[in-house]
């Protein structure tokens, strides 16, 4: 807790807004969905699929490959508690559905399923969006897909296992337009599935790297990301890192409040 408060007031101090984005990409990026609104209609289905997830007291035992959880002392965990704790939470989600309906990218791979709120949030920003989707927890896969099929998101495909073994099978001769990485909190883990998925690129592709100052190894994780050869535009929002690969831009970091 102390490194994420520090971690805080140090963005703080370093911040801007538009104002400071010389970019006319990321300008437009900014004014147009950062500090947009999130139409009413989208925000309303999110939020009755978190309400669902919140109302579950069901009581599953959990499979985890990554971080341990900061709350959790054991493997069985309500539903509702996990989505509360560990889920996408309302302000991201809002802001991940704008940067869908922004992007609007056709093909998304989020690494990191949980409950599926990330997962409604990426289908709510585009629905005709194909999804493939990779979760460790048999689980909270089950919960995610249920519910995510009762609410009709069709069109994704949903991968259970470690991620040391299905991500390389489910990216084989693959490319995305989005990649949102939320599965593994670790700085090894995170530029591990970074690398990986640098081959899966195009020159529209982004790729957004959840909780990058949860602790200094993530924020060590975000800096190799950052300043990678292959990264040409960076956006620090604290809670996300953002990267870009396109490479009609001078390779610019900017650290944006959202």
């Amino acid at each position: 807790m102390y490194y994420q408060i520090k971690s805080y007031l140090k963005f703080l101090l370093k911040s801007t807004n538009q104002h400071g984005v010389h970019s006319p990409f990321v300008y437009n990026l900014v004014t147009t969905c950062f500090y947009a609104k999130t139409a009413n209609k989208k925000l309303l289905l999110s939020k009755k699929y978190r309400a669902l997830l919140y109302q579950n007291n069901t009581k599953i035992s959990i499979t985890d490959f990554g971080k341990r959880s900061r709350v959790f002392k054991t493997n069985g965990r309500e539903v509702a508690k996990i989505a509360k704790v560990a889920g996408i939470t309302k302000k991201k989600s809002k802001v991940l559905i704008r940067i869908i309906e922004y992007l609007k990218p056709k093909t998304i791979l989020e690494i990191g399923t949980s409950l599926g709120l990330g997962t409604a949030s990426l289908k709510i920003g585009n629905q005709t969006a194909s999804i493939t989707t990779l979760e460790g927890c048999p689980k909270t896969l089950e919960i995610a897909k249920n519910q995510l099929n009762s609410f009709g998101f069709n069109d994704i495909n949903f991968v259970v296992g470690d991620f040391k073994k299905t991500l390389n099978k489910t990216i084989e001769n693959n490319t995305y337009d989005f990649i949102y990485f939320d599965g593994n909190h670790q700085k090894e883990a995170t530029i591990n599935y970074f690398e990986q998925c640098l081959k899966t690129t195009t020159n529209e592709s982004v790729f957004i790297f959840d909780d990058i100052h949860w602790s200094k190894e993530m924020t060590e994780a975000w800096d190799y990301i950052k300043n990678h050869k292959e990264t040409t535009v960076s956006i620090d929002t604290y809670f996300w890192g953002i990267v870009i690969f396109r490479k009609e831009q001078l390779k610019e970091h900017f650290i944006i409040r959202v």
